[in-house]
């Protein structure tokens, strides 16, 4: 008996113990949710919560199909989504492009890390309501602030990211590449930037989710669509079924996006956590 339960619970070939956190976890997630929302039914339809604090998942539904037809706050869902989706993916895509390099300069060149690892670190705990008046009297109610404020939420966890990527970069790979002949770029574009790739793609997901939560407060200036308008709208006049039914689509949203970052990471560092 003993000799079939270690057989049973052995490692794969070449594991002694196997990797920390091994196996699929989605059956437990999906348990979970489940749990979750027989709960939300329960106490809803039980009556323990007034409706007007915890609407039923049936009401947040039909709510969903009259906002996917009728609209909701003079719009319909998808222009709505489509309104968030476009300011956050803008600030995303603009973050990318320049907090990516400027963080694997910041690791690699002291002079950009003294020039720019104090702006970032003295931002980055700032919450973006407290500078987004700033970013109004600057920049005014127009559409670009909005992204703005997104790209600046966004800029700071990426930036980081890139540059402990860099620092993390074993110095005997970098030794290697010059003994055999690499000049200094690409030894940063070959060996370093390969080597920062997890810790990037790291960055991309935590950058994408504060994007996601800063959405609110740049759709609260002069929006006229947006998700987080729409939460806000539905908040003035207790609405409680549409600003729930905001948040889950919010969630949903940031939650695939999550998931597409995890995916390309997964194609494209296939090395990550194996060297």
């Amino acid at each position: 008996m003993l000799d079939q339960l270690t057989r049973a619970k052995a490692s794969k070939p070449g594991k002694v113990y196997g990797a920390p956190g091994e196996g699929q976890s989605g059956l437990i997630s999906l348990v979970t949710a489940l749990v979750l929302l027989s709960c939300w039914v329960l106490i809803t339809e039980m009556g323990w919560v007034k409706p007007l604090f915890l609407p039923s998942p049936f009401t947040v539904w039909n709510k969903f199909l009259a906002a996917m037809t009728d609209g909701v706050s003079n719009s319909t869902l998808l222009e709505h989504t489509l309104a968030s989706l476009g300011r956050v993916l803008g600030a995303f895509a603009l973050a990318l492009v320049t907090a990516v390099p400027i963080g694997i300069l910041m690791g690699v060149n002291r002079v950009v890390r003294g020039l720019f690892d104090p702006i970032i670190e003295f931002y980055r705990p700032l919450p973006p309501l407290a500078y987004l008046p700033l970013i109004i009297i600057w920049l005014g109610i127009g559409e670009f602030p909005k992204v703005f404020l997104i790209y600046l939420a966004i800029f700071a966890p990426l930036a980081i990211a890139a540059r402990a990527g860099v620092r993390s970069v074993s110095t005997e790979q970098v030794h290697a590449a010059y003994a055999m002949g690499a000049t200094r770029s690409q030894v940063i574009t070959h060996v370093i930037l390969k080597a920062a790739l997890p810790e990037i793609f790291t960055g991309m997901r935590i950058g994408i989710g504060v994007g996601w939560t800063t959405l609110v407060a740049a759709e609260m200036v002069a929006a006229h669509r947006g998700l987080g308008f729409m939460v806000l709208n539905a908040a003035e006049f207790l609405a409680s079924e549409t600003v729930i039914m905001g948040i889950i689509v919010i969630g949903v949203f940031a939650f695939a996006f999550d998931l597409l970052i995890r995916y390309l990471e997964k194609m494209l560092i296939p090395w990550k956590g194996k060297v």
